[in-house]
């Protein structure tokens, strides 16, 4: 996967990668150079006393190495852009394929390793594609000049090379064979405490309320055990690499001093030419050794790859249509109205034993409210989530004004809906770009509206800085109900055809959901609006009722009908869920 990975990613930048090794070839070769020159200045100048020949030589030797250091610099230079422009490709694939993810991908893999293989995989194989760029692409050019150069110098002496160079390979190839296992660990152990780690912050009251700081110190102390473990793991077998390394390039330098000395002895071999013999075996060694790093490095790189692999390999489960029906097809071509049609909708997660939503069939027209209310695990909010795609179901259909929703292309169906999500959310920045989430053009008097409509107005209008007010991750800072109002007022802003409320009143009080509910009808008078609640209060005004009880509709009509024992629309179900909150004298 690394291989095709970097491929793929770095074909926009082919000029570059081959400009790179031109001038890390150029690079290697003047290095290759500089050991013969210097054996020509002993052998021809020092032990002649030859000074102007050493001075020309010298003034060589200048000039290749000032080229080598261009050479250098530029390929440096080079490297370090294609593999940035490498980073930055693949983390903005990676976040536009996750994007595309429905809830059921985000949930396969879960929050915490996406983020992972978005940064800290993706650094991975950046940092060793920078290491391959400076280093890797010298190493074989060294080596295979090395040796070239070492059997001109002396090809007796060159006989140690079959003993040096196979020892290292060894080593390298069961260093290698131990850290893969290792690097396979560690990023897993890496996704855990991150997704320890996210519990904590986001759970962060839910823990002091509960007085159990302890128990989560320690469950991210075990995780950061594993961590450490497995890291530790790691360094050891790194410790030992480079001593290793370090041996056998000691040994042999003894070894060609011995062996040369003797040489030099019997007038076989000049002063000079052992002097670059030994600099040619210590730049064959280098080359062994920078291959080495690499080497250490590649099995967690690889691992991280396949990892980054495995997100843009996955496609959704919500797929765009290859024909999709035009806005204007709608409602028989007069466009859209906002009429959501369930047609014996069955949705059931991947892997359960059975569906959470069973032959459901309702619709849901302009003008009007449908309500859904149920227990806890009924399939209120999963049968909401249908209407937008955040799902597909898996059997009948979702219309939308006679269309089935897998029909319209995403960006059209998102274009007509106005979702407030169970658990507000708001981004960081400001209320004005936060409400501008719902429509990028809304001037400011329209926020101002939407805000007096969700009975936000007071409280946006106390702070100092009005619209501007800055906003925390998350909705940090505001309360609950704030940041629900300020949901709501996101989706107002936009003026849908049709608006989902997910359990969107709960963090109000009575009085301030009467008020939102009663200032929200005349600008919903030309919408549908389906409300998923637990309070009877919140949706006792309803046009339609559904009672919903373990995925199935139990009860259908308006609230007073489904408590008439003589109405052929009454439920006992949701008798029982108005009686658990009120009389029914008050709810009468």
């Amino acid at each position: 996967m690394l291989v095709s990975l970097t491929r793929r990613y770095l074909r926009p930048y082919g000029t570059a990668v081959a400009l790179l090794l031109v001038l890390q070839l150029g690079q290697t070769l003047a290095n290759l150079y500089l050991p013969s020159l210097n054996a020509d200045i002993i052998d021809q100048g020092v032990t002649q006393g030859d000074i102007a020949y050493i001075w020309n030589t010298g003034g060589w030797m200048l000039g290749v190495s000032l080229l080598q250091a261009v050479a250098a610099i530029g390929a440096v230079y080079l490297g370090a852009r294609a593999a940035t422009a490498f980073g930055r490709d693949v983390r903005r694939d990676l976040f536009a394929r996750v994007q595309t993810f429905s809830a059921r991908e985000v949930g396969q893999f879960g929050a915490p390793t996406l983020i992972t293989r978005t940064t800290n995989d993706v650094q991975q194989v950046q940092q060793v594609l920078i290491m391959m760029f400076t280093i890797m692409v010298m190493a074989p050019i060294m080596l295979v000049g090395g040796v070239i150069m070492a059997l001109a110098e002396d090809v007796t002496m060159s006989g140690l090379l079959l003993v040096v160079v196979p020892v290292l390979g060894v080593c390298v190839g069961v260093l290698m064979w131990r850290m893969v296992p290792y690097f396979k660990a560690m990023q897993g152990r890496i996704d855990v405490i991150n997704g320890v780690l996210r519990e904590q912050i986001t759970g962060l009251r839910v823990v002091r309320a509960f007085v159990r700081e302890r128990r989560e110190t320690e469950r991210f102390a075990g995780a950061n055990e594993d961590l450490y473990e497995t890291s530790l793991g790691v360094g050891k077998l790194m410790a030992l690499a480079f001593p290793m390394v370090m041996l056998v390039m000691n040994l042999s330098s003894v070894a060609v001093l011995w062996f040369g000395a003797g040489r030099i002895d019997s007038g076989d071999m000049q002063v000079g030419q052992l002097t670059a013999f030994l600099s040619y075996l210590m730049y064959i060694l280098m080359a062994v050794m920078m291959s080495t790093m690499m080497v250490m490095m590649l099995p967690r790189a690889s691992v991280a790859a396949d990892r980054i692999g495995e997100v843009l390999d996955t496609t959704t489960s919500v797929t765009e249509p290859a024909s999709p029906t035009p806005l204007a097809a709608l409602s028989g071509g007069g466009g859209p109205r906002g009429v959501v049609t369930f047609d014996d909708v069955t949705f059931g997660y991947p892997g359960a034993q059975e569906p959470v939503l069973h032959g459901l069939s309702f619709t849901a027209t302009p003008g009007e409210t449908t309500a859904i209310i149920g227990s806890t695990g009924a399939g209120k909010t999963t049968l909401l989530h249908l209407v937008p795609r955040l799902f597909d179901v898996t059997g009948g259909r979702v219309l939308l004004d006679g269309v089935d929703v897998r029909d319209l292309a995403t960006d059209d169906l998102g274009s007509l809906l106005g979702m407030v999500p169970q658990k507000a959310f708001l981004f960081s920045g400001t209320i004005a770009s936060n409400l501008r989430y719902g429509k990028p053009d809304a001037t400011t008097e329209e926020m101002w509206r939407a805000l007096e409509i969700t009975q936000a107005r007071d409280f946006v209008e106390a702070l100092p800085e009005g619209l501007d007010a800055p906003v925390g991750q998350g909705g940090s800072t505001f309360s609950g109900g704030q940041r629900q109002r300020l949901a709501m007022a996101r989706a107002v802003v936009r003026e849908p055809k049709v608006y989902l409320f997910d359990d969107s009143f709960s963090a109000l009080d009575y009085a301030t959901d009467a008020r939102l509910r009663a200032a929200l009808e005349p600008r919903t008078r030309e919408a549908t609006v389906i409300v998923v609640a637990q309070r009877v209060a919140t949706i006792r005004d309803a046009d339609q009722i559904l009672v919903l009880d373990h995925g199935r509709i139990v009860g259908r009509g308006r609230h007073h009908e489904l408590l008439d024992h003589e109405h052929a629309n009454y439920s006992e179900t949701y008798e029982e869920i108005v009686t658990s909150q009120m009389t029914l004298e008050e709810a009468a």
